[in-house]
């Protein structure tokens, strides 16, 4: 049984969730397909599913984009399962204000058992006596095990020390980071790694610098952790929309313009000088 919801914004944006079963065993998969329509307006405001309560994914998604009227066209199909038995729902997929998806109810339960079927006693467990076959095997298999043993041991025993590598001075978590800009810069590499870099900086400065940790985390629980740091609401929102940006351009294969790319090592580059300057702290 196939479920859809979807909501048409102005502007034409759309977006559309669909399941391919609404009730599942404990642990069966089933297919989430997002689809929407992205306006030229409203392209760097595309979604990124991470994670749904009650739910696991299972694999990657798959993610497909194609250019239509200007704008985009993105499916996106995710697998997941649940290990939680009762009624849960996949919640609605905001694109803006005017454009949601509608949650779609999942029913989640045990393997049906029959109280009439017939009852079957248990049988003992029979003793197999192993054959002179398997014993001639299993005395090969020792004797090979003790061979390398003792080989192990005598290798080890010829082994040289192994010299102690001097450890180097930790840089300062902001020349680090300013340095890696700087060789990122120079490089011509593509689009998509361009963007990871970009983003593992920044991750890798504030964990350094501040100690928030988000090398692990979604794009939504960075930006949540960052709204606690003391910079102005505009640089936060650029900052914000440079995250989600990378996100849209690993996930979605959307591809900005070299300007884009350019205003993007800018923006992370002013709001780390920010951060290190004001020394924006987060609270205990």
């Amino acid at each position: 049984m196939l479920l859809a919801k979807f909501v048409i914004a102005q502007g034409g944006t759309t977006i559309k969730a669909s399941v391919d079963k609404s009730k599942i065993l404990i642990g069966e998969p089933l297919k989430l397909t997002i689809e929407a329509y992205l306006s030229p307006e409203s392209v760097k405001n595309f979604i990124s599913i991470d994670s749904i309560k009650h739910f696991e994914f299972v694999d990657k998604p798959i993610i497909d984009t194609t250019d239509k009227r200007g704008g985009w066209n993105i499916k996106g199909v995710y697998t997941l399962t649940s290990f939680d038995s009762g009624q849960w729902f996949i919640p609605s997929f905001l694109l803006s204000n005017d454009a949601k998806s509608d949650s779609i109810p999942i029913e989640v339960v045990f393997s049906d058992f029959d109280p009439n079927q017939e009852y079957h006693d248990i049988k003992d467990i029979l003793e197999v006596k192993p054959s002179k076959e398997k014993m001639k095997w299993w005395w090969f298999l020792a004797g090979g095990v003790l061979f390398l043993a003792l080989m192990l041991l005598y290798l080890s025993r010829k082994k040289k020390p192994v010299p102690i590598a001097v450890q180097k001075a930790v840089a300062d978590p902001y020349e680090e980071a300013m340095l890696q800009l700087e060789q990122l810069q120079k490089e011509k590499i593509e689009v998509k790694q361009y963007y990871s870099r970009l983003i593992d900086i920044f991750r890798l400065y504030v964990f350094r610098k501040k100690n928030i940790l988000s090398l692990q985390k979604t794009t939504d629980d960075i930006v949540v952790q960052l709204r606690s740091l003391t910079i102005d609401k505009d640089q936060f929102d650029k900052l914000a929309q440079i995250l989600w940006l990378s996100d849209f351009v690993k996930f979605a294969k959307y591809i900005p313009s070299k300007e884009d790319e350019r205003n993007s090592l800018d923006e992370i580059r002013n709001a780390i000088t920010t951060i290190e300057k004001t020394g924006a702290k987060t609270p205990l």
